[in-house]
């Protein structure tokens, strides 16, 4: 897996991409904290749920069916008092799923671990990308050390660059890649 300071990276870079206008706090704090939150399932290992288990790492929580279940109960949860039409419930139920969703896209350019069970609930089979050019995080303390450095080093050339490029060719445009 990538480090949380690299999906956080992403769901922020998605939301400065893909808004064109301001938004509530509540919707960049979710930006950060959900393209974390499949890694909640690390916990699993805690209760002596085997990793390859549909509840153990890199199970359930990393399947296309949970990322897009939490975008529409974020959006539920969170902005239900907004009065959304029907297309801008949607269309933000979709962001937050997408952003949840890269978390797994970024596991399964990682080069290491079982992959990432996207198919989740309905088929448990582990998937990685044919190119897998991110160093797999450590889970724990090692992160902290040398390992941790190699790993940041691989994240800053393969995800911090290229989405920091993107919202800075954003900027530099003007505008905005949604759709006006």
């Amino acid at each position: 897996m990538p480090s949380i300071f690299t999906h956080s990276l992403v769901g922020i870079a998605a939301g400065k991409i893909l808004t064109r206008k301001p938004l509530p706090k509540r919707f960049w704090v979710l930006s950060i904290v959900l393209p974390s939150l499949p890694d909640v399932d690390v916990i699993s290992l805690a209760f002596g749920i085997p990793y390859e288990h549909v509840l153990g790492h890199r199970g359930l929580t990393h399947s296309i069916f949970f990322a897009l279940l939490l975008g529409f109960l974020t959006v539920t949860a969170f902005f239900r008092k907004e009065g959304l039409s029907h297309k801008r419930t949607i269309l933000l139920a979709s962001y937050f799923a997408l952003i949840t969703a890269s978390h797994s896209i970024l596991d399964g350019l990682t080069n290491g671990g079982l992959g990432v069970a996207l198919l989740a609930p309905f088929d448990n089979s582990r998937y990685f990308f044919p190119f897998r050019p991110i160093e797999v995080s450590p889970i724990g303390l090692e992160f902290f050390g040398e390992r941790g450095y190699t790993v940041i080093k691989s994240e800053m050339i393969w995800v911090w660059i290229p989405s920091l490029s993107m919202v800075l060719l954003k900027v530099l445009l003007g505008g905005t890649f949604a759709k006006k």
